[in-house]
């Protein structure tokens, strides 16, 4: 009777020991799993973030989401914000440790860039002093603020060292962009900062050519003007001049008017 008893306890203790075993293995996730979860981010994340809701996005991120999930279509959660405009939650985002300012979406936008489309200047500030990449291969955030006509963040980004010349994969520059999107102000802007206006894309189209598409016959020739002005003191993209000529015309010029006497000869 007492050998039962014992049989009895100790199948007891095993069911026991065996029941928490089990509840704990419930709660515990399997290996790899906590991984895969903060490689995204649950569908309650995006749509708070939507909603620029930024205390429930903080939260979320407090309990695990990753800063750095990304969107099946939007992309990385920082460029999510941006074309969402969910300025606070990027704000929130951009302050993160962890998060990468510059991870782009499948078309190669960061946040940056889409900030900037936006004139988002105070924005656009921040970023680049996270450490955004102002001058990056192909698109570039100046080309997205002359897009839009953003004169403000157009003249932060010059002030930030952006290249004024940048070519897009099919060699357009900020400037060709600011006269196909018709905005005088920014064409203005860039050429008297020193842009090229003598550049034409693979379409073989100038900035000028675009402004005479968008019906602006006078900046065009205004532009035309600076552009031949501009070939004179340096060159084109494809003929270049170079320094031997430069230096040659400037020594020239210098002959020219220093003070001769009369009937001296040159």
């Amino acid at each position: 009777m007492r050998n039962f008893k014992l049989r009895g306890n100790i199948r007891r203790r095993i069911a026991e020991s065996l029941a928490v075993v089990l509840a704990f293995g419930a709660l515990v996730p399997p290996a790899g799993a906590a991984s895969a979860r903060s490689a995204g981010a649950p569908q309650e994340f995006w749509e708070a973030l939507g909603r620029d809701d930024v205390d429930r996005v903080q939260t979320l991120l407090l309990r695990g989401t990753d800063t750095n999930a990304a969107h099946p279509e939007l992309g990385p959660a920082i460029v999510a914000a941006a074309r969402e405009k969910a300025w606070k939650t990027l704000r929130l985002l951009a302050g993160l440790a962890g998060t990468k300012i510059d991870a782009p979406n499948k078309r190669g936008e960061t946040a940056l860039m889409i900030a900037a489309l936006h004139g988002q200047l105070d924005i656009v500030q921040l970023l680049v002093k996270r450490g955004a990449e102002v001058n990056r291969p192909g698109w570039t955030p100046l080309h997205y603020a002359a897009t839009n006509g953003h004169v403000a963040v157009v003249r932060y980004l010059l002030d930030e060292n952006a290249y004024i010349d940048a070519q897009s994969p099919n060699r357009t520059t900020p400037l060709m962009m600011a006269a196909r999107h018709k905005h005088p102000d920014v064409v203005r802007l860039l050429i008297e900062a020193g842009a090229d206006p003598t550049a034409r894309n693979e379409a073989g189209i100038d900035a000028a050519g675009y402004l005479q598409r968008q019906g602006e016959p006078e900046l065009a020739a205004w532009v035309r003007e600076r552009a031949a002005d501009y070939a004179r003191r340096y060159g084109t993209l494809e003929r270049p001049r170079t320094v031997e000529a430069i230096e040659q015309e400037k020594r020239r010029s210098e002959r020219l008017d220093a003070p001769r006497l009369p009937g001296a000869r040159d």
